[in-house]
Parts: C-alpha cells; structure tokens; sequence
C-alpha cells in the first residue's frame, strides 16, 4: 500500500505529537488530527494536508492506525472510553500506538478492551524531548506482540532513532518509568548537588568539569549544565508537573509489585513538594532553584 493511502490519526499534537506530526507527514503519510486546545500551532501540518477532526471517534473511523500522544493515564483513557472515544469509531484491524507515559495496570484495561473490539495494540513511550520530536528521533519503548512490533517498523522509524522491544504489552510503559526514575532521579540529585556546591563556595564550572571527567557524567549532566552555567532550560523542557506525575505512577506501579521503593519515595517526595511551591510547568531543570531557596 501507498503511504499516502495509509491513513494516521493522531491525538495528542502538543510538543512532542507536534513532532511526531511532522515526521510522520513528512515521510509521505496521510494525517488526521484530533482538534484539542492543548494542541500546539497546527498551520504547518494543515497546510501540508493534514486533516482536522472534531471528535476521538470520528478520528478513529477515518483512520487505520490511531496514534495517542497524551499526557497520561487519565487523558488515554478518556480519549478512549468516553461517548465519542476510540472505541465507539474502532474498526476490526485498525491498530493504536500508545506513546504516552501511562500507569502498566490501565495500558492492560485499554489493551483488553481495544482487542475485545477487534482492534490491535502496543504501548510505544518516548524518551527524549521536544526538541528531538520535532527531528524524527525519538526513542521508543516498545510493549507488544513482536509480529505487530516488525509491521510497523517502518512507520515507527518515521520519527524515532533509537526503537526497542521490552517485552508484551505493558513493556513499554513499565520500562519508561524505570527510565525516568532513573532520569528524574539523577536530575534531582544533580540539582541538589549544585545548590550544596553553590552554598559551600564552588563555582558552577568547577562542578560541572569535575563531574564530567568523573562519575557524574552522562545525559543528565549535559542537558542540566547549560541551565546551571547559563540559565538556558532550552534543552530540558520537562516541566515539574510531568515529573511528578511520573514519579506518582512509578510509585503506583511498586505498589502493584509489593516493592518498597525507598530512594523513588525521597525523589517522589521532593518533586511533589517542587510542585507545590512553582508553577506546574516549570522546566525541571529550576528544581535547582527550588532547592536554593
């Protein structure tokens, strides 16, 4: 079939769907968007082609692969289950592509019911950023039966670089937590760093090449130095609310396993509390700020 032929919706174009938009559009795919307030500017995909639809259901009808890029448990199941939902346009086949950040035990209740209709699955969270969206190279984490996993190689390499199997369905979005509390940890940790260095008299570049030359190098380091040195949270654009959501369903997600997670417990803690005390969208590169008052 011609790409142009194989119709996509996607619901979710905020600041990381607006890149998987854009990818995707731009390697020869039709698109269909869900119309949402929080979606980003839209004028260059719609003067592309790219289609504009009313309801989660009619979206659904129209395409043969559904893309959900929404900020989390909540907000899939809702686009799924509510009166004009997914399911009420799903057809027998039609696959959905699950890439946001979701709680393991509700990706199993939207799997069931989406393969009760006739429809196919697999949960694919990203890492990376915005920034990286907007240039086709995301990371995927990928929960599904391999078969499906190898058909939509193609489709998926659109707009990631780096694209792994975990496991079967629910994989994908039990590793993404894993992966951001490994994250968010270390960012946490770095950021308290700093504030500890500042308040003891070391200078902001003598931490940052200690670090780098030693064992605190790595991402986390280089994306929160040009905020430490510079005040620029460009390359960071996570904001303070999403971590601490993550790190809410990370903590749901022990709680499922009966494992006591006594370091995610302090990391969970200090972000609720960041929460509380700055504006929700707050990059989490300022925890540092939060930590230095």
């Amino acid at each position: 079939m011609n790409k142009a032929d194989l119709p996509i919706g996607i619901v979710g174009v905020g600041l990381m769907g607006h890149g998987i938009a854009r990818s995707i559009q731009q390697h020869g795919y039709s698109i269909s968007l869900l119309e949402h307030a929080g979606n980003q500017p839209l004028d260059d995909l719609l003067e592309k082609g790219a289609e504009l639809v009313q309801t989660p259901a009619d979206l659904a009808a129209a395409s043969e692969i559904i893309i959900i890029c929404v900020t989390g448990s909540p907000e899939v199941e809702q686009v799924v289950f509510a009166e004009d939902g997914i399911l009420q346009g799903i057809q027998p086949g039609n696959i959905v592509i699950d890439c946001s950040t979701a709680i393991p035990a509700s990706t199993l209740k939207v799997y069931q019911a989406l393969s009760e209709a006739g429809a196919r699955y697999i949960d694919a969270p990203m890492t990376r950023t915005p920034r990286e969206a907007e240039e086709g190279r995301l990371n995927l984490i990928v929960g599904g039966d391999p078969v499906l996993f190898d058909s939509l190689l193609p489709l998926l390499q659109c707009f990631a670089e780096n694209i792994t199997l975990a496991g079967a369905v629910g994989s994908g979005h039990q590793m993404k937590l894993l992966h951001n509390f490994v994250s968010l940890g270390f960012s946490a940790l770095l950021a308290e760093a700093t504030a500890s260095a500042r308040r003891a008299g070391i200078e902001d570049e003598v931490l940052i090449e200690v670090l780098a030359k030693g064992g605190g190098g790595g991402v986390i380091l280089q994306r929160l130095a040009p905020y430490i040195q510079q005040g620029d949270d460009s390359g960071f654009r996570f904001s303070i609310a999403n971590a601490a959501k993550d790190m809410g369903y990370y903590q749901e997600m022990l709680a499922s396993m009966d494992f006591d997670g006594s370091i995610a417990n302090v990391v969970n803690d200090l972000y609720q509390r960041a929460l509380a005390d700055t504006p929700a969208q707050t990059p989490v590169p300022r925890l540092l700020d939060f930590l230095s008052q």
